[in-house]
């Protein structure tokens, strides 16, 4: 009987096998000396088989199992470790169908609500498997061949696949497994070229040689982070499969999914295919990121991401356990070591790009609905914001204002202001975008409609495979779809804004409906039949179709079939959107997609699609929405505010704006025929409480502007999750309710009706309030705070220093206010912060050293601003106070250089020093006594 438990080894530098000469080719055998980690496990591993065949010798004698006998092999394996043999979920899955393929068959209860949970039918521990034929060092790592002698169930099995492994940095490893004989498709994603082998990795990698299998360790802790030897590898060419062991439960990312931050292990299946649909439990919807991250125990961290575009699905299974599935492409596993969870993200980055760095402008507050009847109408709404004095950087408009629904035109009799609003909108210091659709209207009279006439002429239109442009349906009606993968479409896309932008010169733009969505499913002529429409294995996709509301997956696009390019469209669209607006403004592109792809925080942000007004779930499910997108590198990211479908009440628009002040990206937006619901719109006790957590915000943008920088430079999180701050801390591992901005400022919103008190979590240490300074000392407990309708819980974590700023209605009027910064004491006494400061809209302005970069540091009574980097924008900004909390006995005299100053301390422990005066382009000291 084969085991999927033997392993020989591989150490990765220098690549060494056990019980053979360092630096000898090495030459896997699977029959030799059993790794440490099998002996250890020997015990229990020989109880489950008496056990097992304890069990099966008394039901034999009692009379059996029900049906016919079960083989012993098959009892062996244990309900949490049934790896599903038959998956497909439009068929009952019979004993004959089941045995037919090799496996045991075995009938389990459903979950509560009728969910599938245990496998009936499962994988015996001999299923045929690959195996490792033979293994070969190469300048970066191994390369292998794997060799498969028996076939698998699903057609053109590939009988021998080519094995890379590279070990591209200490804490990166790239395992790729692909066709040995023939080329097959691959995204087509710019990734790092690994020069030289990694000198000191913190991972080990061992070997199964029949059957094949990885086996990945931490060094330091010993943990096995995957484990392939417990289900068989099966690539075939529409069906490729491979499961894994994972070391603990707390598993985050895979997206796009609604539900919480943590996922549920207990036999839950996420599939990973672009559609468009209102964010629902369990449905597939508009991104595809196949990435993941894991806690261990202990608090380190690990990430891995299957580079593949492909339909997927990820079946995870209360062993714990993952098992992926797509049905294209290759195998092409990166690896990150963390150890924490931040350098996880940060390393993932480093692989699928850095997200770009946002205009200061978009880090305000936007406004926008579908409904807005007229350019006046929409005018009138950015009057009463200014009128209320309610912060706002942009006004938006839905397909309101488009001719007929089509893109690049204006309707000519409601929105016949609009170029005069766009130009009252910059005069005030405010910005214009609007949205665009990719379906081009393809049933105007020819000559009469430019962007469908010259995208018809250069041919850049995706096709059926008759070769003629596929006509779908959305907005205008009848439309083709461009296509973005053809370098010629993304001239024409440049070319059809740049003739809109003359007449109305926006700012930025919302490409939605990307996935790409099609009121019909495929075409106006179906689909053809084939396997690219309908694949041997079709994944738990919505509506049980590759093309449900989508185009046909065998729609020929220039670089592939839409088959493989399906998950690409909004990033492809993306890339094409964020170049065109740099060349038209030459300045930072802001552009929000609706589907997103890895590395399309390098050219979008995300809004997390069409949720609904009148649920309180809908806010609460918003916080691990945006807290996933920090993890998928996409930190521009937010939630409609107040919700877009339906009517949202006072009291949840209220609590929804406290919380939505603190998405990284803040627009309220909702839908046709429904009540507004901007902030001008309600009772003045509810507008008040909107103006006033705006105001905040506005306060906090040279804070929210150095995290965006950070996130820029190096890959850090700006959302970010409690867990990543405090791993040790179990507690903080299931928590989504509330989250940090940066690593400093935590924040508890009311997500629930009719209550004016809130219960979140303190991790351990001193927290400050943010509005008064007082401080609370936790031992990492639940606390009850007090939330009244007007009030949103703020805390500054000990040690921090955050850059604020007097708020104005825009951030252009706020950039010329006077800063105050806030330290936040360590009970050590000491604090850290940073500031980032540019023009907040020119292109590559770090990468060309025009900004200003400032640290705040404390120690020992003596707080330092010190400009490590100075530019002419910084020169006009003052410091004008200096915020102390946690000053545990008044001052007599405060210094600054050397110059005594006036102050004030209040019995909270809060010292303030007003009027300094201070450019911020200039380093000073400020010392109490």
């Amino acid at each position: 009987m084969k085991s999927y438990q033997k392993l020989t080894t591989a150490v990765p530098q220098p690549v060494a096998w056990r019980g053979e000469e360092e630096g000898a080719a090495p030459t896997p055998t699977g029959r030799g000396k059993l790794a440490p980690w099998w002996v250890g496990s020997g015990l229990l591993v020989a109880a489950v088989l008496l056990s097992a065949l304890t069990v099966w010798v008394l039901r034999q004698v009692s009379g059996g199992w029900p049906g016919p006998t079960l083989p012993p092999k098959c009892l062996l394996v244990p309900e949490n470790h049934r790896f599903d043999c038959y998956p497909e979920r439009q068929v009952v899955v019979t004993q004959e169908l089941c045995e037919s393929r090799g496996c045991c068959f075995m009938q389990s209860p459903p979950l509560a609500g009728g969910k599938q949970g245990v496998p009936w039918c499962f994988y015996p521990p001999d299923f045929p498997s690959y195996a490792l034929e033979s293994l070969n060092q190469t300048a970066l790592g191994m390369v292998g061949l794997l060799v498969r002698r028996e076939k698998a169930y699903y057609p053109r099995d590939i009988e021998m696949l080519r094995l890379d492994v590279e070990f591209e940095t200490d804490t990166r490893l790239h395992i790729k497994i692909t066709d040995a004989a023939n080329p097959r498709y691959e995204v087509p994603l710019e990734v790092p070229r690994a020069t030289k082998r990694a000198e000191n990795p913190i991972y080990s990698l061992d070997f199964s040689r029949d059957p094949f299998g990885v086996l990945l360790r931490r060094r330091a802790t010993g943990t096995v982070l995957l484990n392939t030897t417990v289900a068989p590898l099966i690539f075939a060419d529409q069906f490729l499969q491979v499961s894994t062991l994972l070391p603990s439960r707390f598993l985050y990312g895979l997206g796009e999914h609604r539900g919480p931050l943590l996922h549920s292990l207990d036999w839950t299946t996420l599939t990973l295919w672009a559609r468009d649909v209102s964010p629902t439990e369990s449905f597939n919807l508009y991104g595809a990121h196949p990435f993941y991250l894991l806690m261990e125990e202990g608090g380190d961290a690990h990430g891995v991401f299957l580079l593949n575009s492909n339909a997927m699905e990820v079946a995870l299974q209360p062993a714990p356990a993952l098992t992926w599935r797509t049905i294209g492409g290759v195998l092409d596993f990166y690896i990150f070591l963390g150890p924490d969870p931040n350098m996880v993200i940060q390393q993932y980055q480093q692989v699928i790009g850095f997200p770009a760095m946002p205009p200061l402008w978009a880090l305000g507050f936007h406004l926008c609905r579908w409904g807005y009847r007229s350019s006046n109408e929409t005018w009138q709404t950015a009057r009463a914001m200014r009128n209320y004095q309610i912060p706002q950087d942009a006004q938006w408009n839905d397909i309101d204002y488009m001719d007929g629904y089509r893109d690049f035109t204006l309707d000519p009799q409601k929105f016949a202001s609009l170029p005069s609003l766009v130009e009252d909108l910059h005069k005030h210091g405010q910005r214009y975008v609007m949205i665009l659709d990719p379906g081009i209207s393809s049933t105007n009279p020819h000559g009469s409609y430019w962007p469908f006439d010259e995208g018809l002429r250069r041919g850049l239109f995706l096709n059926t495979t008759q070769g003629q442009p596929l006509i779908g349906q959305v907005w205008p009606g009848f439309t083709a779809f461009a296509d973005f993968s053809n370098p010629d479409t993304q001239q024409w896309w440049l070319e059809n804004l740049q003739r809109f932008h003359a007449h109305v010169p926006f700012d930025g733009l919302w490409i939605d409906m990307n996935e790409p969505s099609n009121f019909m499913d495929g075409s106006e002529e179906g689909c053809p039949p084939g396997e690219l429409d309908s694949p041997p294995y079709m994944p738990a996709v919505l509506g049980n179709s590759l093309w449900a509301k989508t185009v046909c997956a065998s729609a020929k696009q220039k670089t592939s079939v839409h088959y493989n390019l399906h998950n690409l469209y909004g990033l492809m669209e993306a890339k094409a959107t964020a170049s065109a607006l740099i060349q038209i403004r030459g300045k930072r592109p802001f552009v929000i997609s609706r589907s997103t792809f890895p590395s399309q925080g390098q050219y979008s942000g995300h809004w997390l699609g069409d949720n609904r007004s009148h649920q309180w779930k809908d806010m609460y499910f918003s916080i691990p929405g945006l807290l996933s997108f920090s993890l998928f590198g996409i930190p521009l990211v937010g939630a409609d505010i107040c919700g877009f479908s339906g009517s949202a009440s006072e009291e949840l628009c209220t609590r929804w704006t406290q919380l939505g002040a603190f998405y990284p990206f803040a627009r309220n937006h909702n839908t046709q025929n429904e009540k507004a619901q901007d902030p001008t719109v309600f009772s003045p006790a509810a507008r008040t409480a909107m103006k006033d957590v705006l105001l905040t915000r506005y306060s906090l943008l040279p804070f929210l502007y150095t995290l965006f920088h950070r996130a820029h430079l190096q890959g850090d999180t700006v959302a970010r999750p409690l867990f990543f701050e405090f791993p040790w801390d179990v507690t903080t591992l299931g928590l989504d309710r509330q989250f940090l901005w940066g690593w400093s400022l935590l924040v508890t919103p009311v997500l629930e009706p009719g209550v004016d008190s809130v219960t979140g979590y303190v991790p351990r240490g001193v927290w400050y309030d943010f509005y008064t300074g007082s401080s609370v000392n936790s031992s990492g407990e639940m606390l009850k705070m007090s939330a009244p309708l007007e009030h949103l819980n703020l805390h500054v974590r000990e040690g921090a220093i955050l850059p604020t700023q007097k708020p104005g209605t825009t951030s252009e009027a706020t950039r010329r206010n006077p800063l105050r910064i806030i330290v936040a004491l360590s009970q050590s006494g000491t604090a850290w912060g940073d500031l980032f400061w540019d023009d907040g809209e020119s292109l590559d302005t770090f990468e060309q050293g025009s900004y200003s970069y400032l640290v705040f540091n404390v120690t020992q009574n003596i707080f330092t601003s010190t400009v490590l980097h100075a530019s002419a924008e910084a020169t006009g900004v003052t410091i004008g106070t200096l915020s102390i909390f946690g000053v545990r006995e008044p001052p007599s005299k405060v210094l600054l250089n050397g110059q005594e100053k006036p102050f004030f301390y209040l019995d909270n422990q809060v010292l303030t020093v007003s009027d300094l005066g201070l450019s911020l382009s200039q380093g000073f000291s400020l010392r109490w006594l």
